[in-house]
């Protein structure tokens, strides 16, 4: 009974002494009369970093990844998120650029692909994130005052015609729209893979995505935006689904 006593007591300290692979945290605040912070990490294996970023509706929130380990990414969760994305930068790249449609803290997750963590790899990374203009109603961009669909962040719902992957035939994506003030709109798209793409739109007009460093190019037909990302995605969008009618 001694010997099974001090085995377990053995055992105890053993898993005692094993690393905590802990989510970390921070905070992240500006500078006076700054807009943006660059902070330098590492990560390892399954840990992950988390930044948390306070952002008011109507504003920018733009992040800048740079690390050492291609298997390292990035995600953005949106306040109240209880683990959906609003961007993935396994499937997006290391660049966000996009305006903020809920008011309050967003989350940045820094993290390995789940093959290089079972790995244990090491991945040392600088991160620029950044939030710009007004919002709020404070004389800047507000948020739209268009009513909600039911049970989501959108303020219209559509299928688009839509080429998501090469060698793909014309098809219908789901696309949801956050409309704000001064036809500033984010066009949410399911891509037919599982993901999702994002569509920015400044003014009324497509202006960017988040495709990273992939070109877009817009082309009109009547009313409707024709938008081409790399080489193969392409999205059409009627003007009313963007600002509304």
């Amino acid at each position: 009974m001694k010997n099974a006593t001090i085995s377990a007591a053995l055992f105890a300290a053993i898993i005692s002494a094993q690393p905590v692979l802990a989510q970390q945290q921070t905070n992240v605040t500006f500078a006076r009369g700054q807009s943006s912070a660059t902070l330098n990490g590492r990560i390892k294996g399954s840990a992950e970093q988390r930044y948390v970023v306070n952002a008011r509706a109507g504003q920018t929130l733009t992040v800048n990844f740079k690390p050492t380990n291609a298997s390292a990414y990035f995600n953005i969760l949106a306040p109240g998120s209880s683990g959906e994305a609003m961007f993935v930068g396994s499937t997006s790249g290391n660049r966000f650029s996009g305006p903020v449609t809920v008011s309050g803290p967003h989350v940045v997750q820094v993290y390995l692909m789940r093959s290089a963590a079972r790995r244990n790899e090491v991945a040392a990374y600088s991160i620029t994130i950044g939030v710009t203009g007004r919002g709020g109603g404070g004389g800047g961009f507000r948020p739209s005052q268009d009513a909600l669909v039911p049970g989501t962040n959108y303020n219209a719902t559509a299928e688009i015609p839509c080429v998501t992957a090469a060698g793909m035939a014309k098809t219908r994506c789901k696309a949801g729209v956050m409309r704000m003030a001064m036809g500033e709109a984010t066009v949410e798209i399911a891509t037919a893979d599982g993901g999702q793409r994002h569509i920015y739109f400044k003014n009324g007009r497509a202006s960017s995505s988040d495709a990273g460093n992939a070109p877009m190019q817009v082309t009109r037909r009547g009313d409707v935006s024709i938008i081409r990302i790399g080489r193969y995605e392409v999205y059409e969008i009627v003007d009313a689904f963007v600002v509304g009618g």
